[in-house]
């Protein structure tokens, strides 16, 4: 069995299964016998049927996604409401704009949005006539493996399984022979892994693997008019987002009013258990996750990095108080990788080209945003960043309609292997 922790308490809330290879083959064997029907079913009722679900099951789930996430229980029911939205979209997609499904699909999700990225894959993979075989992080199987009882009770057998466990499971799932796509979110380490395991067979790949994304603010800017925004769209889920604002680049003049602005939002902002009424940034998600952010922090200060404020607090749990660094650089590991967490450095740009240069210079490519009262400008600026994705005076707003589309790195993409 394995354990799943709470992360406010960092105290064990119960088990689930630790499935292994018969789990896999088991799954994989009933979704390849559900594919055929399932391609001739009435889908989009079925859809609808799942939109439907996922609403009902709010009131009940979305506190026990607070529980094994960490995130305020107001983002954890903003959760399934997305992830309920998403289905009604695909639910309303004319058939003949959707490629006919060719078998299972194979769909590893991580802990940051459970409900919400697990929902991206199953909709458009239902919508398609796709049935789907679904691993969760082992961080956060719990609110998965529970939705995903309920949605079988609205679909036929097989068409969806859920099954959860720790590594390597993801890797036998994705090396199984009946396995026809795969989609993945994670680490680009964990995905390279996952690229290479289905080579010996003709399949279907989609890798979103997190970023670094950069945020220019450009001189003559207010920085009170934009901090709620950038603050928000770094830390929002204890900036664990792969297109959380990572790394900001301030140039001129603007740099200083930049890191005071940031600095009175993150002193400001309540920080706490994500079940207590009020609490705005809940506790990283685990341990090892918030020792690499504290380690990040450490390192940058010793390499002359000022820490303004933020930082790990004592007690249980694995809370960490929004950290912003001024008089970061482009040597320090803070600003060069992901950090996945409640850390943001500022660093000090003398001119706009120099800031582009430093943004595009990192491996990641998901997203990236240029801040400016001068918003014509902004949209230049912003057309030279070498991200997949790139927005004006905001960050992460983003719709159904709109596909993720990640560069170098980040790269979210279908392809044939062989």
């Amino acid at each position: 069995m394995l354990a799943v922790e709470d992360p406010a308490t960092g105290q064990r809330i119960t088990t689930v299964p630790d499935c292994g290879p018969a789990e896999v083959d088991k799954a994989v064997r009933a979704a390849v016998v559900a594919s055929p029907a399932w391609r001739a079913a009435d889908r989009r009722a079925a859809l609808m049927s799942c939109a439907v679900v996922v609403e009902e099951a709010a009131p009940v789930l979305a506190p026990v996604l607070t529980e094994e996430q960490g995130k305020p229980l107001r983002e954890a029911e903003a959760e399934f409401a997305g992830a309920a939205a998403r289905f009604r979209h695909f639910a309303g997609q004319r058939p003949e704009l959707l490629a006919t499904g060719d078998g299972p699909v194979a769909a590893i999700t991580p802990w940051n949005f459970p409900v919400q990225l697990a929902v991206a894959t199953l909709a458009p993979a239902f919508a398609a006539g796709n049935t789907v075989v679904l691993k969760p992080s082992p961080r956060t199987p719990l609110t998965t493996l529970h939705l995903g009882r309920m949605l079988a009770e609205v679909l036929p057998p097989g068409v969806l399984t859920v099954l959860t466990g720790q590594d390597p499971l993801g890797e036998l799932l994705v090396a199984h022979p009946g396995i026809r796509k795969v989609d993945f979110t994670g680490s680009a380490g964990t995905g390279k892994r996952m690229a290479a395991a289905p080579a010996s067979a003709w399949r279907r790949l989609t890798l979103e693997l997190g970023g670094n994304d950069p945020a220019i603010v450009l001189p003559g800017t207010d920085p009170a008019a934009i901090a709620e925004r950038l603050f928000w769209s770094a830390f929002a889920n204890c900036g664990q987002i792969g297109v959380a604002v990572e790394r900001v680049y301030a140039v001129g003049p603007v740099y200083d009013g930049v890191v005071e602005a940031l600095a009175a939002m993150a002193t400001e902002v309540v920080v706490g258990d994500g079940r207590t009424p009020g609490t705005q940034i809940g506790p990283v998600n685990n341990r090892p996750r918030r020792d690499r952010v504290t380690g990040l922090t450490d390192e940058a200060r010793a390499g002359g990095a000022r820490v303004v404020t933020g930082g790990p607090l004592d007690g249980p749990g694995y809370f960490f108080a929004p950290a912003i660094l001024a008089e970061a650089h482009d040597g320090m590991r803070v600003v060069a990788e992901e950090q996945f967490g409640p850390v943001l450095p500022v660093v000090r740009c003398s001119t706009v080209d120099e800031a582009v240069g430093l943004a595009n210079a990192t491996a990641p490519g998901s997203c990236g945003s240029v801040w400016g009262a001068d918003e014509e400008y902004a949209a230049e600026v912003a057309a030279r960043l070498g991200c997949g994705t790139v927005r004006v005076n905001e960050h992460r707003a983003a719709s159904a309609d709109e596909p993720f589309a990640g560069s170098r790195w980040s790269a979210s993409r279908a392809e044939l292997r062989e």
